[in-house]
């Protein structure tokens, strides 16, 4: 298992041999930076390839009068336009079920970059300067565009879902002290590095081929299908890797896809979509805004007693997965935290702006993200330690171990890993360290913070726990590796190959791993909510246990032994009292003609809800982890950085720790981004303002804290039957970033002497950090 063994010509991944476990590197990592990676703009096109633009509405909402298809028609290498008139069979694109995300505006535009026309020309700069050609006239029309808006006129995808435990007026009007207020988070543009990119190939027979950059090729498969008036066996959606998704392919790649697939079929040549980055911005969806009213009631010492929050997200112009990112958000309500009487009402807020779609995290950030100022809000009017509150608020083995949808937590681990972080980060002297330097500095300011998280991982919707793999093995012992699953830079690839070797007990550069395509597993699920190796791996570890189980068999009766004797082990085969290769038994075995491919499945019945009473078992299990973050702020300008973090996460037993602290890094980064520096802003019009680079911020390699000590917990195993034991990794990091927020109420709460709860909302930018220490210098009537 640890020599070498691999065949030439197949790429070593790392030098060192290994299944499960190891540090390998990612498979495709020196790809990535030798720019050797191939991404669907990199596909050699084929001969007569055409290129698509979209014409995007600039209204948020207007009724269509007339577009000039002749004026598009009559530009220069423009071989068509195409509309709503052009759509063979459905208009509508959407993975919900609604019908309201339409490939084509049809009388009416909804928000502003909603497509309207399409434009197909030789060249992508022709078909550019053709769509920028204004051919639409509109009769404006009054949008919704806020939360409050919506709420005022009752503007919802669906009736408010509820979620209720206990008798919440009762507690609340027994409570020793009684709070509430308003909390606000913005929402998170996903950009990707690669942005929307499609291109679809027509084959024989009315068939087509689209490589697109997609979360979610079956979805993309079946959509598109059923746009064109085809079975889904005659469309074929075929995905290397994403240059980055984060839950901004999972829907929106279908639109793109199915643009390509209309022109390429009506015109019988290549169509070929790559989104421009403002045209992508203003075009996809984004991270869900939400809005928290809340009510807490809760004893002299801090515990919480009665709990009810108005949930409100805006979820822009078309159903999407709003729905099922509002239940999450629900569900994710507790934190990490026993909540004993619970209220909680969700609106689905339908507004005039792009629509709110998937997002690391999937509504769980927003959700944390409120129950922790709910904490703080405590903290100050109590005057407490705020990590002496959390703690007292923990679940435990007690009574106080069921969530408030009915689900006993009985894996809780977060008390060790608290008790290890705050060693580890000498949390408890830093404090008072803090505490010290802002008594005796005027106007810059330090605060740290410690969070922890508990994050529910899987597929609320039980259909979609299940996932395929397809297993070749070769006369030669290579091996060729497919499953459903999707690589957007995540590592997936590497771990489920990793899965594979560990079960034949070969070499990981053995095996070849290739496209996600529909015409290899069909029906796969979306790599998404922190699943991916969860079900792909355990669907591949599935096929791998057939093809050994096969060998073994076939070995045990040539040798006529018991298969208790045959062991596979360090690229050989034991069989009784001889050793062979893995190559030479594979050999064997073909010419004692065995089968050397399998398919293999994994579902998970296990998860089970109520839809009424969002009561029962929406994941399939819990990850923990926790951050300490200390900050540093400018009180006269707002400016601020992050110090330190300090991070201890539950993987589980890791596949890959290499991949898993990259991912760790990379997730709470990307949350520092959400809650710092990425405002998103739309003017009175509806019109989105930060769509490009120059007015949206993302984090650069300096708002990475200096000090960064992330670790993996060691000792824990997953109770549950995942692969190896591990846990998810893609998502939950994400969350552990409400830590920086958190340190950063901190450091202005000193200006008052720690006495008042700042009045800030996310994304902390200077200006609002500025704004919340003005307004508190006022509340403390301290000299500006």
């Amino acid at each position: 298992m640890r020599d070498g063994g691999g065949k030439p010509g197949i790429a070593p991944i790392s030098d060192v041999g290994g299944g499960v476990h190891q540090r390998l590197i990612h498979d495709s990592a020196a790809k990535h930076v030798s720019g050797e990676a191939i991404y669907v703009d990199d596909i050699r096109e084929p001969e007569g390839t055409l290129y698509f633009c979209p014409g995007l509405s600039r209204k948020a909402r207007a009724r269509i009068v007339s577009i000039d298809v002749d004026l598009l028609r009559s530009q220069p290498g423009v071989v068509d336009a195409i509309t709503v008139e052009s759509v063979p069979a459905s208009n509508d694109f959407g993975h919900a079920r609604r019908g309201d995300d339409k490939v084509f505006a049809d009388r009416v535009v909804d928000f502003e970059g909603q497509v309207v026309f399409g434009v197909v020309a030789t060249s992508h700069l022709a078909a550019r300067a053709a769509a920028a050609v204004p051919v639409v006239t509109c009769e404006d029309m009054d949008p919704i565009l806020t939360i409050d808006h919506a709420m005022r006129a009752r503007s919802f995808l669906a009736p408010p879902r509820k979620l209720v435990r206990g008798d919440f007026e009762a507690a609340f009007e027994n409570a020793a002290h009684q709070l509430e207020g308003r909390i606000l988070c913005g929402g998170q543009e996903h950009f990707y590095l690669e942005p929307q990119v499609s291109m679809a190939v027509p084959q024989e027979d009315g068939n087509i081929l689209i490589y697109c950059s997609t979360q979610d090729p079956s979805a993309v498969q079946h959509l598109v299908a059923k746009i064109l008036g085809k079975p889904a066996s005659c469309v074929t959606i075929e995905t290397r890797r994403m240059g980055g998704g984060f839950g901004g392919k999972e829907t929106a790649a279908t639109l793109w896809a199915a643009h390509c697939a209309i022109a390429a079929l009506k015109l019988n040549r290549p169509v070929k979509c790559r989104l421009d980055r403002d045209d992508d911005m203003i075009a996809t969806g984004k991270r869900h805004a939400f809005q928290f009213d809340y009510k807490v009631g809760f004893d002299d010492a801090g515990l919480l007693e009665a709990v009810e929050f108005s949930v409100a997200a805006n979820c822009g112009y078309s159903e999407d997965q709003s729905l099922a990112i509002l239940d999450r958000a629900i569900y994710h309500m507790d934190g990490a935290y026993y909540l004993p009487n619970v209220r909680i009402n969700g609106f689905s807020c339908r507004t005039n702006i792009c629509s709110g779609m998937a997002y690391r995290g999937f509504g769980s950030p927003q959700a944390n993200f409120a129950i922790e100022r709910v904490m703080d809000a405590i903290t100050h009017h109590l005057q407490l330690d705020p990590l002496k509150l959390r703690k007292r608020n923990l679940y435990n083995t007690a009574r106080r171990s069921v969530t408030h949808y009915d689900w006993p937590v009985s894996d809780f681990v977060l008390p060790r890993i608290l008790a290890e972080l705050e060693v580890s980060s000498d949390y408890e002297s830093r404090r008072a360290a803090i505490k010290e330097f802002n008594a005796s500095s005027a106007y810059i300011k330090r605060g740290i913070a410690l969070m922890p998280l508990k994050y529910g991982v899987g597929f609320t919707a039980s259909f979609l726990n299940q996932a395929g793999a397809l297993l070749h093995i070769y006369q030669d012992g290579s091996v060729s590796l497919n499953h459903g699953g999707t690589e957007m830079g995540q590592g997936l690839f590497v771990k489920v190959a990793q899965i594979v070797a560990e079960e034949l007990q070969i070499d990981v550069d053995r095996i070849r791993i290739t496209s996600t395509s529909t015409d290899k597993v069909p029906n796969a699920t979306a790599t998404a909510a922190s699943s991916g190796t969860d079900m792909n791996g355990a669907a591949a570890r599935n096929a791998a246990q057939i093809l050994k189980e096969r060998l073994t068999e076939f070995a045990a009766k040539k040798h006529k032994i018991p298969p208790t004797q045959i062991e596979f082990s360090n690229n050989k085969v034991r069989i009784g009292n001889q050793t062979v290769t893995f190559e030479d038994l594979v050999q064997d075995a073909y010419m004692n003609l065995v089968q050397l491919s399998a398919a293999g499945f994994y579902s998970n019945p296990r998860i089970d809800v109520d839809p009424v009473t969002m009561k029962g078992r929406p994941y399939h299990y819990n990850c923990y982890g926790a951050a300490v973050v200390e900050v540093e702020i400018d009180a006269l300008t707002g400016e601020n950085r992050i110090c330190r973090a300090d991070i201890l996460h539950d993987v589980g037993k890791s596949l890959n720790p290499a991949i898993d602290l990259g991912q760790l890094e990379g997730g709470f980064v990307q949350g520092i981004g959400w809650l710092t520096t990425e405002e998103l802003v739309w003017d009175e019009h509806g019109r989105l303002r930060t769509h490009a680079p120059s007015t949206y911020k993302i984090p650069a390699c300096s708002d990475r804290p200096p000090i960064m000590n992330m670790k993996l917990v060691e000792w824990s195993e997953n109770r549950e039957n995942t692969v190896y034991r591990s846990k998810a990794i893609g998502e939950p990091p994400f969350n552990l970033a409400n830590s920086v927020f958190n340190a950063y109420v901190d450091a202005v709460s000193s200006l008052g002497d720690y006495r008042h709860l700042p009045d800030l909302d996310a994304p902390a930018t200077p200006e609002r950090i500025l704004a919340a220490c003005d307004k508190l210098r006022k509340q403390s009537s301290l000299p500006d």
